[in-house]
Order: structure tokens, then sequence, then C-alpha cells
């Protein structure tokens, strides 16, 4: 069975004992090339604009794919790129994407950036990964990547090269020559006549992507380079978009290792000609990966749907439309997408080519899965993994059984397990079976560490076996069978008076009641328990309940008392982060924010300004503004009972400058203001 793919935990086991081949590609370029030798002639990838024109796809053979992405890497070559240059991309999701990912890869290291950022953001990412060349989209109607970058490009002093992309180049044959037109009056708007090259600093060489490119040949690398599985091969971010930036160093070996490990385990549902689409978006290891370079190394065909994929306007309205014309057999997504397609009628689609669908970045509500099946009757493998995993950790079995609200069976090649640790953090012991404990991994898709020496701290658990275990921070247990189920996140529990909630607890009904298309529970600050579990809920689409109707509910699902949410509260849209999992960040925020602003009130400190922001060395930080410099110290003993740091801006004190200001009086002197730490911080 381990030629169709991973059934059971003995198949794993069995294809372990087999050994890894000792011919295994050492870079991802000589993965790639290797699918290609399948079929050179077969489609490799294809591409649509616009849902509009999904019936009309680009199309790159593999010899085409191959050509383009070894063109990619000769004109980065010819730039002066080494292995140990760092090529960054700011793009969406483009065939231009996968040539710099797999071109930059075989020539240099790339850097994943989202281009949902903001500038500064992005200029902080550069400058973490030590960028010399940068790929970006040139400037174009309704776009706005252009102009983010444009405003950094003086704060970068590590880069060299700018190479843009032209959103032109990819419009349907007819409409290119308007498309080219409409990019060039986008230039003469943002710049004058001038044009681009005196709008980009002196020291940073601009390049056109398209051109660059064509000039190369595409039949061998330049330099003759000889590759090492230790060779880095990428850069991804993990930490944020606050604070210094996060950023995971990977190897050619993790990349090549995982998607081997991953492919057995699909076995022949990963292969010549099956078909799978692509709308997560190409800075995010599960688009590349799991939709680009596994398929690519098993000779399957890409479908890279709008450049926005799933967020392209009418691609989840026209999904069934798009499975049936391009017989899709394989789809990744997070619950948000599965959640929105229960709301999009199949409408008699032929849907029959689709095998499964892999659903990972996040717990899958447990009714969801069963609304999803029922109605479709697709195959949802609920996955696992990490950035510094590479991708896939752990999966449900294609042909096995599917445990619902499981991750799955570990791949084989990886170690995973759930161990304790003593107070101190040191490993104690391993689990036993359905005992919960932290989940680490070892193996060779683990991946080479952290950019920054500081945020390796704490990250590698010594088990005494000699193997490197990664510490994942994720709460988990392991059954009889092997397959491992996710109990919690030990940064996403809700603590509630010493009592740990697990925010599934809440979610998963929530996700029952007929109305309610998303939920996410979070925690409240409160001064006397910790913290106090609340939920957020996005209706679907012309659904109609009230925050009571919703909690009437939950006091029939929920059985554990102090698991009851607080409060619900039902918002318009849930924040998003670019991948499409809900942004809880944004929701602890606005909650923080809130249970400050009541403090003060009951305390009788009316017309305060509560502002939380994230310090990547002290967490969650408040900013309080203050009417007058009489509500300070009480105000102060309300916010000493919270385990936040704080800093108090007095309004009057900021008056009083103002006017010494238009007196010609102490134009130096600074409003008063005063910063407290509680003895807890």
């Amino acid at each position: 069975m381990i030629a169709q793919g991973i059934v059971s935990r003995e198949d794993v086991l069995a294809l372990e004992a087999q050994g890894v081949p000792e011919d295994l590609p050492v870079s991802t370029y000589e993965m790639i090339c290797r699918g290609a030798a399948i079929d050179p002639s077969a489609p490799a990838l294809s591409f649509f604009m616009t849902a509009d024109v999904y019936r009309n796809a680009e199309c790159w053979t593999y010899g085409e794919l191959v050509r383009d992405i070894t063109r990619t890497a000769n004109a980065f070559t010819r730039l002066g790129v080494t292995s140990q240059s760092v090529i960054a991309y700011v793009l969406p999701n483009l065939p231009e994407t996968h040539f710099v990912i797999w071109g930059g890869q075989a020539a240099g290291i790339t850097c994943a950036i989202n281009p949902l950022l903001e500038g500064e953001a992005i200029a902080d990412l550069l400058n973490a990964a030590g960028a010399e060349v940068l790929v970006t989209l040139a400037p174009f109607p309704q776009t706005d990547i252009w102009q983010k970058v444009h405003a950094i490009l003086d704060r970068l002093p590590a880069l060299k090269h700018l190479v843009l992309v032209n959103l032109a180049d990819r419009m349907p044959g007819p409409m290119r020559s308007a498309a080219r037109m409409l990019a060039r009056s986008e230039v003469s708007r943002l710049h004058g006549e001038v044009g681009l090259r005196a709008a980009v600093p002196a020291g940073i060489e601009l390049h056109d992507f398209t051109r660059a490119m064509e000039r190369e040949s595409g039949t061998s690398l330049l330099g003759n380079r000889r590759f090492q599985r230790d060779d880095l091969s990428s850069f991804f971010s993990t930490g944020g978009t606050t604070g210094r930036p996060k950023i995971a160093m990977r190897r050619h070996g993790n990349e090549v290792a995982n998607a081997w490990s991953t492919s057995r385990f699909f076995g022949e549902s990963m292969g010549p000609g099956k078909t799978i689409f692509c709308g997560l978006p190409l800075f995010h290891v599960n688009a590349v990966m799991a939709t680009g370079l596994l398929p690519f190394s098993q000779g399957a065909h890409v479908v890279l749907g709008t450049p926005q994929g799933y967020r392209g306007e009418g691609v989840v309205k026209r999904f069934w439309q798009i499975i049936e014309r391009h017989r899709i057999n394989f789809f990744s997504g997070v619950p948000t997408l599965y959640a929105s397609l229960l709301d999009v009628p199949i409408d008699g689609c032929d849907i029959s080519s689709l095998e499964y669908g892999l659903c990972g970045a996040a717990p899958m509500p447990v009714e969801v899965f069963r609304r999803f099946q029922e109605r479709t009757g697709i195959r949802i493998l609920e996955a696992y993994g990490l950035t510094e995993g590479t991708c896939v950790s752990s999966v449900n079995p294609p042909l096995g059984e599917r445990r619902v609200g499981s991750i799955g069976l570990r791949i084989p090649g990886q170690a995973m397990k759930a161990v304790m640790l003593d107070a101190q953090g040191r490993y104690s012991r391993d689990c036993e079976t359905d005992e919960t404990g932290l989940l680490v991994i070892s193996g060779p898709n683990v991946f080479a560490g952290y950019a920054e020496p500081e945020h390796n701290e704490g990250i590698w658990v010594e088990l005494g076996d000699g193997e490197r275990w990664f510490n994942t921070g994720d709460l988990g247990r392991r059954d009889a069978d092997g397959y491992f189920w996710l109990t919690g996140r030990k940064k996403d529990l809700i603590i509630r008076g010493g009592h740990n909630i697990d925010p599934a607890t809440i979610e998963e009904p929530l996700h029952r009641h007929p109305a309610v298309q998303v939920a996410a529970a979070i925690g409240r600050p409160d001064a006397r328990a910790g913290e106090l579990p609340i939920a957020y809920v996005q209706l679907k689409p012309g659904a109609t309940a009230t925050e009571s109707d919703l909690a009437e509910f939950m006091r029939c699902e929920i059985g554990e008392r102090a698991a009851l949410p607080k409060g619900i509260r039902i918002i318009e849209t849930m924040p998003l982060t670019g991948v499409g999992k809900i942004f809880k960040p944004e929701l602890k925020r606005r909650e923080t924010v809130d249970a400050l602003l009541s403090a003060l009130a009951e305390a009788g400190i009316e017309g305060a300004l509560v502002h939380a922001v994230q310090d990547p060395a002290r967490g969650t930080v408040l900013h309080v503004e203050l009417r007058s410099r009489e509500m300070e110290a009480q105000a102060a003993s309300v916010l000493g009972r919270f385990p936040f740091m704080f800093s108090i801006l007095v309004e009057q004190a900021v008056a009083e400058e103002a006017s010494q200001d238009r007196k010609g009086m102490g134009s130096s002197m600074l409003p008063q203001a005063s910063s407290r730490v509680n003895g807890s911080s």
C-alpha cells in the first residue's frame, strides 16, 4: 500500500525501514528537474489572471517551467548573486513568483515577504534578511505594492538590485497591449516624465524581470554551481508584523526531505496526471511546498488562480466551476476557506475529480469539517506543520482512517512526540499514550534556526539521544494508533483563575450554530481572574442572530462552566492574516483596550485613552492618556492590577506645554509623563 499512499502507522514504519534513497536530490532545483524529466511535455503550471477568465488559463509545460526557472537563476547569477546572497520577493501569486522562488534558490537564497504588509514592516524584513536583490511589482493601476516599496528604498543599505515584474505581461493576449499602456500611464502618474529610473536611489540598479530572464539561456545553470544539502535555500518570516523580525532559515536538504516524505505519504494521488489548485499566497510555506515543490517534484500539474489566490474577486464564488473546468484533484486551504465554501452552491458542477482537500495553518472546527464533507463528499485531510519544520509534519492518511479533530500520523522520516518538561523547562520524560504534553519534532526537515541569535534561545529540547528536537510550542497527545491530537497552544490558552481553557472548547460549539460562519475565542484581561473567555463571531451572509441568542445556545452546548464566554461579539468581518487565518492578536488587542477602559471608568476615571502595542521584548505595553494630573495616581493603581507594562501621559501637561510654547517659554520642555511597571512584570 505504500506506493499508493499511507494507510496506517505501520506503513510509515515500513517506509522508514526501507531507508532514504541514496540518490535523493541535493537541491530543490534538482528535485524539480527530476519531476520535469518524467514527461517534459506534460502541463506543469497554469495561471489565470481573474476568475472571469478561469476557462482560458496560460500554461507552461514542464520543459518550459524548467527553462524559465533556469533563465531566472542565470539572470540573478549575472547580477552577481552567489549561494550566500539573499533574493527577496514581494509579489502576489504569479508564474513569475514561482520562477523567482526556485530560480532564486538555484542561484542564492530566497526570502519570502508578505505583499500585504505595510512599507515599514517590509523594510524591517528586508534589512533583517540582508537582501541584495528585491523582486517586486512595477507600477500598475489598482495595485499598491510599488508605492509601498518605493517609499522605503532609501532605507535599504544592503540592496543592490531592484527587479520589476510587469503585471501587464500576464494579461490575456488581446488585453496585453492595452495593459502595457496602462502600466506606462501609471508610471507617468506617479513619477512624471522622469520615469522609474529617476525614482530609484542611484545606488540601486533597476531591471525589468522579463527582459533580464529572456536574455538568458534556459539549458543549464551559469557557473556550474555545486549544491550541498546544507546550503541555505530560503528565509521565511514567522514573527508577525511587529517587533524585531523573526526569520526562519531553511536548507535545501530540509525542503527536499519534506517534499520527498510528503510525496511518499500521498503516494499515487500526487503524481503525473494529477492537478493541484493553489489559492494560498506564495509568501507562505503551505503554498510554496504543498502546492509547489511537492507536486513539481512528482510531475503533477499546478493551477495558480489569480494574483490574490482565494482572495481574488470571484474565486470562492466560482470555486466549483474552476474545479470542474480544470479537473482539480487536490487543493489546500485554511478553515475559513472551507467555512466560506459551505455558502457556495455546487449548482450541478461536476466535482467528481476532487479526491481531497488539505486543511492546515489552524485547527479545523469539527462542525465545519462534518458539514463540508456531508455536503460535498470531498475528503478533508487535516494536517499539521510549521515553517520551522519546512511545511508538513503530520497528515491524516489519504487512504486510511481520517479521524476528525486529529492532525494525523507523522510523515515518514520525521520523529514527533509529546514530552513532559520540568519547572525549568528541561526534558523530564516522554508522555504516555493519550497523555498531553509539549509536541517536539526532529528530522531532516527541521530548519537550521532563526537568523537572529536571540530568537534561538529555548527552541531546542535536549532529550539525551543526540538528536535536535524542536520545541513547537504546541500541546498535544498521541493515541494508541499513532494519531496526534492538538490540545492547545501555550500562547493561545485562556487562563481563567488558574483554569486552562482551550479556545476550541468555545469555538467548536459556536460553529455548530446555523447562523455562524466563523468564530474565535480569546482571553480578556481581568484583574481578578487573570483572563475571561470572550467569543468573536462572524455570521453567514444573510443570517441573523443576536448575541443573546448565541449566549443561550452556548449555555446548552458547553458543559464546562468556566469555558462559558463572558461576552459574545458579533462583528461584520473577522480580522485575517494574509494566509486567511483568523488574526487573534487583533481581537486580543481590542479586548485589552476595552478591559482597561472599563476598569478605569469603574474607578471614576472618565475620558481616558488607552493604546495597546506589542513590544518584542516586553509583550503588550499600554500607553494611557488622562485628562488631568489628579487622575494619575488612581489610574496607576488600576493599571497596576493588570500584568502589563504601562506609561501614563497627562493631557493637562500637554496643554500646559503648548501654552508655554505660545508664550515663548520652555519650548524644549517635554510633557509630563510617568512610566510604571507593576511588581509582576
